[in-house]
């Protein structure tokens, strides 16, 4: 039998909470994924967030830049097509994206890292759509958090201080039809996401392939009703690798199937930008030494990594 990534009914952190724990945590020590169902999120406001996305794609390629930030690293607004590209990567990805931020005062002390939303005056709805959709998967990603913090010994309440303003981007994606044969590049190169988790919407098209522990690439396509949740490289860091951040890709389609276009919308979950990624105790054993000497605050591990996939 070929390996499995584990769904799991988060429902069950409420009614059986400690066997729910032990088996999330398994599942992100071995594979760093898991599918998440019974989550609440409506599968109608899914529908019409992916609806109001795609109508905003489908614009004129014009009507689209008008939203691009030159400099902006796209921290908000639209990046075009061919634009980001995975680390180390010969190639850029062939996708179009738009980010949707954190909606807080002008006067907080993070304004200068995270600047006010862009929303395209052509799509009105687009602005209802996207933000109530990321404040859904904004407080799921915290009750996964919860529940991994449990997990390595921490207070279910860990992570409530450190995420409250975080950074966290939301980002509907377009990948467009692939229309010849010979492309030499993925829908998205092998990579690892920067962030606390990645909470995915759209994971039931086919493409995602995530890097087992021996190497091997696992398709996974997950049912509609489940939200794929994986873990990033920061998590990585804070847990000195107890959570692993595992390699994964979108690759194109084999024959007409690639002719379609395909969307999907990851959440990156990420902390405040004044937090400090130090590796917790909790993970430090004789087994695993920490491997993270000197801490680093989230905005700055953010903006080095953006360089390297080429989005500042």
């Amino acid at each position: 039998m070929s390996p499995q990534i584990p769904t799991l009914d988060i429902r069950r952190l409420d009614t059986d909470r400690d066997a729910f724990v032990a088996e999330l945590g398994a599942a992100y020590r071995e594979w760093g994924f898991a599918g998440i169902r019974g989550h609440g999120i409506p599968a109608a406001q899914i529908d019409a967030s992916y609806e109001a996305f795609k109508r905003f794609f489908a614009l004129p390629e014009d009507a689209k830049r008008k939203y691009h930030v030159p400099g902006g690293g796209g921290a908000r607004g639209y990046t075009p097509f061919g634009v980001e590209t995975a680390k180390g990567a010969q190639y850029s990805d062939l996708k179009e994206f738009w980010h949707v931020g954190r909606e807080i005062p002008r006067d907080s002390k993070y304004a200068d890292v995270m600047p006010p939303n862009l929303w395209p005056e052509e799509i009105p709805e687009f602005r209802e759509q996207a933000y109530g959709l990321y404040q859904a998967l904004d407080q799921l990603g915290s009750r996964v958090l919860s529940a991994l913090a449990l997990h390595i010994g921490l207070a279910e309440t860990y992570f409530v201080d450190k995420t409250d303003s975080g950074n966290s981007i939301l980002r509907p994606i377009h990948y467009p039809p692939i229309t010849t044969d010979d492309i030499p590049n993925e829908r998205a190169g092998a990579h690892e996401d920067i962030n606390l988790i990645t909470l995915l919407v759209g994971a039931s098209a086919e493409g995602l392939e995530v890097r087992s522990r021996k190497g091997e690439w696992v398709p996974f396509t997950a049912d509609a009703d489940t939200i794929v949740v994986n873990i990033g490289d920061m998590l990585q860091r804070l847990t000195n690798h107890v959570y692993p951040s595992t390699t994964h890709r979108v690759v194109n389609p084999p024959g007409e199937k690639a002719r379609q276009p395909r969307y999907s919308t990851p959440f990156f979950l990420h902390p405040n930008p004044d937090f400090v990624i130090d590796v917790l105790p909790s993970t430090i054993t004789p087994e695993n030494p920490s491997r993270y000497p000197e801490p680093i605050t989230a905005q700055g591990y953010l903006e080095e990594r953006l360089r390297e996939i080429k989005l500042k």
